[in-house]
């Protein structure tokens, strides 16, 4: 449990290799969180995972222990990058080739910037829950839509305390019981992030110009891509997630998989830890030995 001094705030993290002698050795993954959440719910994953890899989490600009009072971060996709890549560098994950990135709903979108601007030190890429859909007058409707119900629920978020309220909330976003620790965490963490970030990273998780960046900068990371997504997930509709993989398992020449948990939703990493750990260290082997392959051999893409 440290804090990095940023431009922007004081980054609060967590670094498996602090307590593992070993830990600076193994590959390293660092998990992006979605909307208003601390990196609290990656913490089962981080159990599963720890033994092999160095896990890294932390909380976003306006999310859990991170400070912002004093500081004036801008709440945007860039601003967003900019944070997590200050952590990527003060960790020196971006000196060799070891390093996974994992982004979660609109975490997807930093990851994939991050992805992006650290591809030298990249092994692989999962994108879970981030996905697109086709550019219409309906599509472009629906994202105004969504639009207004952010700003409701944020504006009266702290009803979602109460029962029947709180579970009506979680709910929508996990198909499967997840436990009451977990249940509380999501809650609070919504009810007390934020407003001015959280506000800022519903929007732009909808923008649609934002968007077509999103899509064009997910067929050019060059690393193993894993898209994964809960079919069962009433948050955001898993389509987006599949339309995302084909286009890109389409148009790029780098692999590309894609997992679809059929009886998850939003939340796979809490709903259904050991099997979601599972498919990530499958993901994180075949990248790892993709990279040992000459230029040629690396591509390939399958449905899992």
């Amino acid at each position: 449990m440290s804090y990095l001094e940023s431009k922007r705030c004081r980054l609060y993290y967590e670094d498996s290799a602090e307590n593992d002698p070993e830990g600076s050795r193994k590959p390293a993954v660092l998990f992006v969180n979605g909307w208003a959440i601390s990196a609290r719910y990656w913490h089962p994953l981080v159990e599963q995972l720890s033994a092999n890899y160095r896990c890294i989490t932390y909380d976003q600009s306006g999310t859990g222990r991170t400070i912002i009072d004093g500081y004036a971060p801008d709440f945007t996709i860039q601003g967003f990058t900019d944070e997590a890549g200050e952590l990527i560098e003060h960790l020196g994950l971006d000196k060799e080739k070891k390093l996974h990135i994992v982004g979660h709903s609109m975490g997807g979108m930093v990851a994939t910037e991050l992805c992006l601007r650290y591809r030298n030190a990249l092994v692989s890429s999962t994108i879970i829950a981030c996905g697109i859909f086709e550019d219409t007058a309906f599509t472009s409707f629906g994202l105004f839509m969504l639009g207004g119900l952010i700003d409701v629920s944020m504006n009266f978020r702290n009803i979602f305390l109460i029962d029947p309220l709180k579970k009506m909330f979680i709910n929508r976003a996990a198909a499967k019981e997840i436990g009451q620790k977990y249940r509380d965490i999501i809650v609070e963490d919504f009810t007390q992030s934020d407003k001015e970030a959280t506000n800022a990273v519903g929007k732009f998780s909808i923008d649609p110009e934002a968007l077509r960046t999103y899509t064009r900068h997910v067929l050019l990371i060059t690393a193993p891509v894993l898209c994964c997504v809960g079919m069962e997930d009433h948050t955001i509709p898993p389509e987006g997630t599949i339309t995302l993989f084909n286009k890109r398992k389409k148009e790029s020449a780098s692999a590309t998989n894609l997992a679809k948990f059929m009886d998850l939703g939003h939340l796979p990493m809490l709903e259904d830890t050991a099997r979601f750990a599972a498919t990530l260290k499958k993901h994180f082997e075949f990248a790892e030995q993709l990279h040992k392959k000459s230029p040629e051999e690396q591509t390939g893409s399958r449905e899992a």
